[in-house]
């Protein structure tokens, strides 16, 4: 049974539709607290406030519409199996619906998916669920399971562009007011497909219309951005997938139209910043998010200014982080900061030639990547080096160094191609 979309021109979703998700998941879904971050709050002189999806059984929000849609299935549909794509996140909330009200399900993934969100998905819908890994990006796995669904005659489960999905993410935005001691001066929410972000606007605007409502999305994939910019919906064919969560090349029809109504401010943020929140979050608070969940921290200090004694809130919207990312993590942060700097150095092929380097060196100048290769019958044998700073002013200094020693070297790091081809 699909939702009602009000009969208006606007294709915001009704209160009553969110208010019946809620009637509908409520022995399902935890109330996350909305509480305020103390140290988020001095730092930028406002009202900081978090909600806390990372805190969910499947520790995101999808669970919310991915169940609201699924409950509504017919008995009929149901005895057909359901079919979904999903990057992680709403695959744990598939796997779970599946699971609790007993209905078979495939669910395609790419990839890159990380273990971790591998392992969850297997715990949460135990028998009842089948993975099929395809592809390298959630639009390509989607692709397969639309195909998948259509020659078997299964129900496909859009993890954004649903009215139910919308409707079930939307009852994030019901408990946030019911939660806020005051009244919200602005709301950060991620955004990929669009289906958080639909939902919660289509509430705010409706309740609470004072509110300024600012997408976030990862630099690396800016679908809305870039849709927003051409006032129609753009595919982005080559993305950044590290942000798993929201790495999606092209919002859904109605997600679009939705956002297109919604939506007050767009920004993007880099995937190093939000590696660096990542940390931060769990080395000054023992948060643990994912990138998605991170980035609307991360953007704050893009509107540092307009925020100033504003009240705040920001949906972290996911915490499954994957430990086997934190190296990856830390050296996009690193890169980010400046704090870290790979080099092609040619060494000309003579005893101490290394010594040499090593000389002009800082004190807190750390190499932590060489990986050198000798050229039979050549003046000059080339090296990959990795140098670590202590602090990102420290850069200037060792270039400047390099080129009175007449170091034959090339900085890399803005080199996409050849970063990606050497390190």
């Amino acid at each position: 049974m699909a939702t009602k979309v009000n009969s208006k021109a606007s294709l915001l979703i009704s209160e009553d539709a969110i208010h019946n998700a809620q009637e509908r998941i409520k022995d399902v879904v935890i109330e996350t607290p909305f509480l305020e971050h103390f140290n988020l709050s001095q730092k930028f002189d406002c009202n900081i406030f978090l909600k806390r999806e990372d805190m969910q059984s499947v520790r995101s929000f999808k669970i919310r519409g991915a169940y609201n849609k699924i409950s509504q299935l017919s008995e009929n549909e149901k005895a057909r199996g359901i079919i979904c794509a999903s990057a992680g996140n709403h695959a744990q909330g598939v796997a779970l619906a599946c699971n609790k009200l007993k209905i078979r399900g495939q669910i395609f993934m790419p990839n890159p998916t990380p273990e971790q969100k591998l392992k969850k998905v297997k715990l949460f819908g135990g028998e009842w669920i089948e993975i099929i890994l395809e592809g390298d990006s959630y639009d390509d796995a989607q692709s397969a399971a639309i195909k998948e669904s259509q020659q078997n005659n299964s129900i496909f489960i859009h993890p954004f562009n649903d009215p139910d999905i919308i409707a079930g993410q939307g009852t994030i935005a019901a408990e946030i007011l019911k939660q806020a001691k005051q009244p919200l001066d602005i709301l950060l929410v991620a955004v990929g497909g669009g289906g958080l972000l639909s939902g919660v606007g289509s509430y705010m605007k409706q309740q609470s219309p004072q509110t300024k409502l600012i997408a976030v999305e990862a630099k690396g994939a800016p679908a809305l951005t870039e849709s927003l910019k051409k006032g129609e919906r753009v595919k982005i064919n080559d993305i950044d997938t590290f942000v798993d969560g929201i790495a999606v090349k092209e919002l859904g029809d109605l997600t679009y139209q939705i956002c297109s109504e919604i939506v007050d401010e767009c920004i993007t943020v880099s995937e190093g910043k939000i590696c660096t929140t990542i940390l931060e979050l769990y080395n000054e608070d023992a948060i643990v998010v994912e990138p998605a969940g991170a980035i609307s921290i991360a953007a704050l200090d893009q509107i540092k200014d307009e925020i100033k004694g504003k009240n705040v809130g920001i949906i972290i919207c996911g915490g499954n982080n994957d430990i086997s990312r934190t190296q990856e993590i830390a050296e996009r942060s690193l890169l980010y900061e400046g704090k870290k700097h790979y080099f092609i150095v040619r060494f000309p092929q003579r005893a101490g030639a290394l010594r040499e380097f090593l000389n002009i060196l800082g004190p807190n100048d750390d190499i932590t990547h060489f990986e050198y290769m000798k050229k039979t019958n050549k003046l000059n044998g080339p090296a990959v080096v990795g140098i670590e700073f202590k602090n990102s002013e420290d850069y200037l200094p060792l270039i400047n160094k390099m080129k009175a020693a007449k170091i034959n070297f090339q900085h890399v790091n803005y080199n996409r191609s050849l970063f990606e081809l050497l390190v």
